[in-house]
């Protein structure tokens, strides 16, 4: 039964049109702001010059990937769309008053661009998906059988049946259990079992197949196929490998053979150079504007209290090897040992300088020379303690997945409100539900996004001590 065709047959599934649905969904809005700006900047008579191609190129990165079309009756849809524009302009106009570059552009030209961005973007995400259905209707209607009526195949079935762009009709499913143990099963009749399914094939030439069997059933899927070797009919696998909760999965392929990330960092490749690269700019920028700051809060501490400036605190980084992170001292007792006594409200050990330092996070300065070392990240999980690790790695499940990335000077949980002690087990768990949520939704605009939020919470966070 070992062939060529059987290594060649089982394949992940493929998901043409929500792959194209989602290409669009990530680019519409970066193309249709950059293409609206170069049309204002025409119909004012202006060159195209260098600033507009940097503008340009600027605006189409923060954009990326765009806001959610094809939702346009969607309750808070305009909500979304002009918070999502209004962060863009907002970081541009702050980039713009650091170099000062505002006065190279025409005022009227740059008003006139903001307000007819998001309007242009409305009508794209209401235009896309009419445009992309009448394509997509061109195609002959595909049909296709499910081999398997288990939960995963009737969740592929229904992910089929609701994809409004899909031109694929589930016709039947097969399996061996008796219907009694089958329960009802709405999404598609069951033609028979599985011996059943090659005649079916056949008979009424399906073109796709879709095999839903757990991979601990490797002796019928091999069967299965044997059958199905003299079939034009195009067979996909579908793993139950993805029935769990994944991070960044991604398929692969090492030494030629096909491969599945189960778990993986989702800075690889160009997002890992794109990640790289804004860490660099942004922590320079930051270190440059708060140098007064910075050497301020250092002959402050060194006048009150004596003891070193910078504290170095051992944690762990990226693939859990161990770190130092700089901070400002905001204690007199120095702890970094196998036991750590977490911050609490009114906690003695605090000198004063230290509690406003801690309440405005501003002794987290330092590390934005952890982030040019490249041993952390602007944002990013926040380091534990090590002594934490060590606990809460055997008490919380998927803690360790958050050490796939380099830990961040701020976070998704902490601007989220899910910072201070956390002196009970669901506290953990929150930060670390937003950590992992941060490794599945990672993109340049949520670090932006994280970055802005995090400047205004700062000075009025509750939990900050």
């Amino acid at each position: 039964m070992n062939s060529p065709f059987l290594a060649s047959s089982i394949v992940p599934i493929r998901t043409g049109n929500r792959s194209v649905i989602s290409l669009i969904s990530s680019v519409i809005d970066p193309t249709l702001s950059v293409i609206c700006l170069l049309l204002v900047t025409a119909a004012a008579g202006h060159p195209l010059r260098a600033q507009e191609m940097v503008l340009a190129v600027l605006t189409f990165v923060l954009s990326y990937p765009g806001s959610v079309p094809f939702r346009v009756y969607q309750p808070g849809y305009l909500r979304h769309l002009l918070g999502s524009w209004g962060l863009v302009v907002g970081l541009l106009l702050v980039f713009g008053l650091m170099i000062d570059s505002l006065r190279q552009f025409d005022q009227n030209v740059l008003a006139t661009w903001v307000i007819a961005t998001p309007v242009v973007q409305a009508l794209g995400h209401w235009l896309s998906p009419r445009l992309l259905h009448k394509v997509i209707s061109m195609r002959p209607e595909q049909t296709a059988i499910v081999v398997a009526a288990n939960s995963l195949g009737r969740t592929l079935a229904r992910s089929i049946q609701d994809d409004p762009l899909s031109q694929t009709r589930i016709m039947a499913f097969f399996d061996d259990r008796t219907p009694d143990r089958l329960g009802e099963v709405s999404e598609a009749p069951v033609a028979g079992g599985f011996s059943a399914v090659a005649q079916f094939v056949r008979a009424n030439k399906i073109d796709q197949i879709f095999i839903a069997l757990p991979m601990a059933s490797q002796p019928r899927i091999l069967k299965l196929l044997e059958d199905l070797r003299d079939t034009t009919a195009s067979i996909y696998f579908v793993p139950d490998i993805f029935m769990f909760d994944l991070i960044q999965a991604r398929v692969d392929s090492v030494g030629g053979l096909p491969v599945v990330a189960v778990c993986e960092t989702p800075f690889y490749g160009t997002t890992g150079v794109l990640k790289r690269l804004s860490d660099i700019v942004i922590a320079s920028i930051a270190l440059i504007l708060t140098l007064p700051i910075t050497l301020t809060i250092a002959l402050a501490i060194r006048l009150t209290s004596p003891g070193p400036i910078i504290f170095k605190q051992r944690r762990y980084g990226l693939d859990g090897s161990e770190i130092n992170v700089y901070k400002f001292r905001s204690m007199r007792v120095q702890e970094n040992g196998p036991e750590v006594r977490q911050a609490t409200k009114n906690d003695d050990r605090i000198t004063p300088i230290g509690r406003f330092l801690r309440k405005t996070s501003l002794d987290e300065l330092p590390q934005f020379f952890n982030v040019l070392q490249g041993r952390m990240s602007v944002v990013g999980p926040r380091p534990h303690a090590v002594a934490h690790n060590e606990t809460y790695r055997k008490l919380i499940k998927g803690y360790m997945i958050r050490h796939k990335v380099k830990p961040g000077i701020t976070g998704l949980a902490q601007v989220n409100g899910a910072r201070g002690e956390t002196d009970t087990i669901e506290k953990m768990e929150l930060r670390i539900r937003y950590d992992l949520e941060y490794l599945r939704h990672w993109s340049l605009r949520l670090d932006l996004k994280i970055i802005l939020k995090t400047i205004l919470v700062s000075f009025r966070d509750p939990n900050a001590y």
